[in-house]
């Protein structure tokens, strides 16, 4: 990306840092001026500056100076909607950015409140399901779309009362070092790619009551691809990193490298292709996970009749895990929701495809996960004799809980094809009464050098309708 060499200070514009003087128009105004006078930095010093939403132009940049915050003004009138409701557009542009030490504050707890109020007065109408007002009528904090060549560095983003950043159809876009503070209210994911083109992911801290970082795929002629995610932190009281739920499209050639998960409701990682979309050529390399629900869930579903998903060549490599033994977000502001109860903990790695729609070219290598254990046997749907009548739940919302219980402590694979296994390390550290690996209608798969580590000795092994399954 260029950066204009003009810095223009906010107050030459009359915006004001009291935090009171609602700067929308000034705003909008010296973007607009530096926009026509060939792009440059508008530059926001020391204090609060109170908006609504602004809208930036290409070759335009704003600077949170170290001090500064841009406030999301209270009131939900001051907020325009394009596909969605944000403090901050950027539709049909390039070379834009925002820089600094500074930060963006959604004020969005108090947003959703007044959101709240203004549809039970009848003022708008709203489905208002779940008690909540619909993600697209709560202000994000940054909405991009269609944009080539746009950085966003260094910021932090706290308080937004929807999805925190959505980067929609964008093309040569730059995240790094920003700080996520993503608790105020739900869905509050803390990164939304969707089909964007040539993404980095880098040195960011990301705490979301919500998934931390999120691919998506809105559009079935769309790819997102090109990504890479890489030295971030992550705690989220659903997914860490998760691509799928929208996945009409297509996702390519990601990489996600060292990067660090803690606390993590749900998944560490979700590769879920459930809407006709495919999910290809992913590499996963150098994850430590600590106090996760689960470590790994891959999975193909057919959320949308007749629109089959397909997951395939996807590579773990130098992984460490921890399994959570109770809820790994407890005590956070807004926790994950208990469901999918009875169930035990569930097993560390789970890859479930459907019976038509295989999982096939996975593999995984020098992976260590450390389970807690402690199954329950009272759960008798995870009897082995139970395998047949584990529900496909095509049509369901995935998340590796919603089988229920499972008939593994460590690894269940169902539906599968070319699966390698390499240098594994399972560790049960409690006495657990089922099985570490069961693998149900899998085929052409190899488990090579694996160490399973459990309190009793017991087959480590079960097999249902699967095929040339080598085991050393």
């Amino acid at each position: 990306m260029q950066l204009y060499a003009k810095d223009y200070s906010a107050s030459l514009f009359g915006i004001h840092s009291d935090g009171v003087t609602l700067n929308t128009r000034s705003i909008q105004f010296a973007i607009d001026y530096i926009n026509k006078n060939g792009g440059g930095t508008l530059v926001f010093h020391v204090g609060r500056y109170l908006t609504g939403s602004i809208h930036l132009k290409s070759c335009v940049t704003l600077q949170l100076q170290e001090g500064a915050v841009l406030l999301g003004s209270l009131n939900p009138f001051d907020y325009d909607k394009e596909l969605y409701m944000a403090l901050v557009f950027a539709y049909n542009q390039h070379d834009v950015g925002i820089t600094g030490k500074g930060i963006i504050d959604g004020q969005g707890r108090y947003v959703a409140r007044n959101i709240v109020d203004i549809i039970d007065k009848g003022l708008v109408k709203n489905l208002f399901r779940n008690g909540r007002p619909e993600v697209d009528s709560r202000p994000m904090l940054i909405n991009f779309r269609s944009c080539e060549n746009a950085l966003v560095h260094g910021v932090t983003l706290r308080n937004s009362s929807s999805w925190v950043q959505t980067y929609d159809q964008c093309k040569k876009l730059k995240l790094d070092s920003i700080y996520v503070d993503s608790r105020a209210f739900w869905n509050n994911d803390g990164f939304d790619i969707v089909d964007c083109d040539s993404v980095s992911i880098t040195h960011c801290y990301v705490d979301a009551a919500d998934d931390g970082i999120c691919l998506k795929s809105h559009d079935s002629k769309s790819v997102c691809k090109n990504v890479l995610i890489s030295n971030c932190t992550i705690r989220s009281s659903a997914s860490a990193i998760k691509f799928g739920t929208a996945s009409r499209g297509g996702f390519s050639n990601i990489r996600i490298l060292k990067n660090k998960i803690f606390d993590t409701y749900r998944s560490a990682i979700a590769l879920e292709a459930v809407d006709g979309g495919f999910i290809e050529n992913v590499e996963v390399d150098s994850m430590q996970i600590f106090n996760t629900g689960n470590v790994i869930f891959l999975r193909t579903g057919e959320r949308i009749a007749g629109k089959k998903g397909r997951l395939e060549n996807v590579e773990f490599n130098n992984i460490y895990a921890e399994v959570a033994s109770s809820k790994p977000d407890a005590g956070y502001e807004y926790e994950g929701p208990i469901e999918d109860l009875p169930r035990n903990i569930s097993p560390a790695i789970i890859i479930a495809g459907l019976p038509d729609e295989i999982i096939s070219g996975i593999s995984l290598k020098n992976i260590e996960v450390k389970h807690p254990g402690s199954g329950n046997s009272i759960y008798a749907k995870a009897s082995l004799d139970f395998l047949d009548h584990i529900p496909e739940l095509a049509l369901k919302y995935p998340e590796f809980s919603m089988f229920g219980e499972l008939p593994s402590w460590g690894i269940y694979i169902h539906h599968a094809r070319n699966i390698q296994f390499s240098n594994i390390t399972l560790a049960c550290q409690k006495r657990d009464y089922r099985i570490p690996i069961v693998l149900d209608d899998v085929h052409q798969s190899r488990f090579i050098s694996l160490k399973i580590e459990q309190s009793a000795k017991k087959k480590e092994f079960y097999l249902n309708q699967s095929t040339d399954i080598v085991m050393k």
